[in-house]
């Protein structure tokens, strides 16, 4: 361990900081501590025996992007979101006077094919990114992505994305529920959260850390990071495999309810995350390391005991830390240690500036540390070059879901590199949204390409409105016109007494009515 910050924490800020910050150090803590001698320094402590066995633990008969996704998201989670979205939808349409104009009239069941290619969209959302869903399918050159319109109208993966659930909201029992403030989202976070545990045995070296989620909206376990990019937001606790940030385990911050391992009531709230977050892997000699948010003497004596190695940076005012570390005075380059049986507390001062250069060996405890604290940081950063969260999603159980998403095939791709792919992580997010298609949505290309062949060949003429009891002359928004915009910005509103008959659409007779059966991609 070592007392200076090597790493930046948010930890400063968080609720549940509480364990901390006591400058009262026992007696018995103080005597077990003794100085190192910097001049004559022994050998490190060995680490434990590894007894993991890392790797896969699913065969593999292929290599293809969409086999390592279904890993996560197989044929039960996927139809199990299929029948909860169709429950949602029946009841809302029941429970609501809705009008007859009413889009939701039209809502028809979804299936679990359907739902493959709406998560193909929101993958490839994430890698071509525009700052509203709508202009997805903008009939604007400028703007226009023809291959969305294959997969999916606009008008049926927003409303989708409206009755998108994954509960019964008639049978949650909030007082005997394993984690209430995840209720809306709960069998599905926890479904893919035990195959990130059971499809993959990480290697020895595993971090710990915190990742935030940008959530504005109310919800009583948002938290408040002022160092991270976000700052507001849902907070995920991660471990993470070191090496390749295989995102292993992770809980979500919901308060006092948030479940941890079962000797839960004997220790501190950061020493029981971690532990709750490595409970599988205890005892095999795995090695864990930790910024100063979570690392102290308790946690790692408690670690220790179950043969496992960590790595951390210490606050000097964490309990249980000797007073004479936090008393040395120290110039730049020099090193301070105390050990006390295998744990050992270093104190180091840094070098900053064009002054004077003091050649210093870095104690070998700090390589390591940099070596391995990077697993949470490194999923994060490739997790956010294709973001499939949208600032504008307002319920927090769809935020949650999308970042399950891109989590899930982030630890899809990290499993198809361990087994020997060559894509890039770009390539393969490419081809997996290809294959969703090509796989789940080819009966719906070949009745669009139909519809299309029809309406640039067929022989269609303009026709009246028909009037209804309220209006003589009815008028609608000509789908052409519609898809213009104005000095503003705005999308020009033009209503128009024609229309196509045949392919049911509102047009100007001219010169709408002739660009919509002449133009292919409209």
């Amino acid at each position: 361990m070592d007392s200076e910050e090597y790493s930046e924490s948010d930890s400063s800020y968080e609720d549940i900081s509480d364990e901390s910050d006591s400058d009262e150090d026992t007696l018995d803590a103080a005597r077990n501590w003794c100085k190192i001698d910097q001049e004559n320094l022994l050998p490190p402590p060995p680490r434990f025996p590894f007894s993991g066995n890392p790797g896969l633990n699913t065969r593999m008969d292929g290599s293809s992007p969409i086999e390592f996704f279904c890993i996560f998201f197989d044929d039960d989670i996927v139809g199990y979101i299929a029948s909860e979205t169709n429950r949602y939808a029946e009841d809302f349409i029941e429970k609501n006077d809705l009008t007859p104009s009413s889009r939701v009239q039209k809502w028809k069941d979804v299936d679990s094919s359907e739902i493959r290619v709406f998560l193909g969209i929101i993958i490839l959302q994430g890698i071509v990114q525009k700052p509203f869903q709508k202009w997805y399918w903008s009939q604007r050159p400028l703007l226009s992505t023809p291959y969305l319109k294959q997969l999916m109208s606009e008008k049926r993966f927003s409303i989708i994305m409206k009755f998108l659930h994954f509960t019964n909201n008639e049978t949650i029992e909030f007082e005997t529920h394993p984690q209430p403030g995840l209720r809306k989202i709960y069998k599905v976070y926890d479904a893919i959260n035990r195959k990130f545990k059971s499809s993959y045995v990480p290697e020895r070296d595993v971090s710990v850390d915190e990742s935030l989620l940008l959530y504005k909206g109310r919800l009583g376990c948002k938290q408040y990071l002022p160092k991270k990019r976000a700052r507001f937001g849902i907070k995920f606790y991660q471990l993470c495999e070191s090496s390749s940030g295989y995102i292993w385990n992770r809980l979500i911050y919901t308060g006092k309810d948030m479940p941890l391992w079962n000797e839960s009531p004997k220790y501190k709230s950061t020493t029981n995350i971690v532990m709750t977050l490595l409970e599988d892997l205890l005892d095999k000699g795995y090695c864990v390391t930790l910024d100063n948010f979570y690392t102290s003497p308790e946690l790692a004596e408690l670690l220790l005991s179950h043969r496992t190695d960590v790595y951390g940076t210490l606050r000097p005012n964490r309990i249980g830390v000797p007073e004479e570390i936090k008393k040395e005075t120290l110039k730049k380059g020099d090193i301070v240690g105390f050990q006390k049986g295998k744990i050992c507390d270093k104190k180091r001062k840094k070098t900053h500036g064009k002054s004077e250069r003091i050649v210093s060996k870095k104690p070998q405890a700090i390589i390591d540390y940099n070596l391995t604290m990077g697993g949470v940081d490194k999923a994060d950063q490739c997790l956010s070059y294709y973001p499939t969260v949208r600032n504008q999603q307002k319920k927090y159980y769809l935020k949650i879901f999308r970042q399950i998403l891109n989590q899930s095939v982030w630890n899809s791709f990290v499993l198809y590199k361990k087994n020997g792919g060559t894509m890039s992580h770009l390539d393969f997010r490419l081809q997996l949204v290809e294959e969703l298609a090509k796989i789940y949505g080819e009966s719906k290309h070949s009745s669009q390409n139909t519809t299309s062949s029809d309406r640039l060949t067929g022989r269609q003429f303009p026709s009246h409105i028909q009037p209804t009891q309220k209006k003589k002359a009815p008028t609608k928004i000509c789908i052409v016109c519609s898809q213009k915009f104005n000095e503003k910005g705005q999308r020009v509103r033009k209503e128009s007494r024609y229309q196509c008959a045949q392919c049911n659409v509102t047009l100007c007779v001219t010169p709408c009515f002739e660009k919509y059966h002449t133009v292919e991609n409209f």
